[in-house]
């Protein structure tokens, strides 16, 4: 084990890097920041995401699909209640018609089609 060793962030591809900085800063109300001309979001306890745009991003399907692009990353993210389903529809993502979560948590497409979930 090497001592102190901390997240520094979390790289996403997307398509289109600016939409997704806004998508996540306006969802989770975290701070815009950018390094290296590479957009991110910042939490209030550290945790980035920055946004890098890749010409050739595939979305992936979910659910997943023989012979088709894979989900590489998911985050789950802790909500009080079901209204931030509506919140981040109105943000420009949808929910997946297809639901697994039972009545506690909703999986939800964000603008380049990428899964996450929000428990409530």
């Amino acid at each position: 084990m090497i001592e102190n060793i901390s997240l520094g962030a979390i790289m996403i591809d997307c398509d289109d890097d600016k939409k997704l900085r806004e998508f996540y800063a306006e969802f989770l109300g975290w701070e815009r920041c950018e390094v290296y001309s590479i957009p991110g979001v910042r939490s209030g306890d550290g945790v980035v995401f920055y946004f890098v745009k890749n010409e050739d991003y595939i979305p992936p399907i979910w659910p997943e699909q023989a012979n088709k692009q894979q989900k590489q990353i998911h985050f789950d993210f802790m909500v009080p209640n079901v209204s931030a389903v509506q919140h981040a529809e109105t943000l420009g993502a949808v929910k997946t018609l297809s639901q697994f979560g039972g009545t506690h948590s909703t999986t939800i497409l964000d603008p380049t089609g990428r899964p996450f979930c929000l428990h409530h």
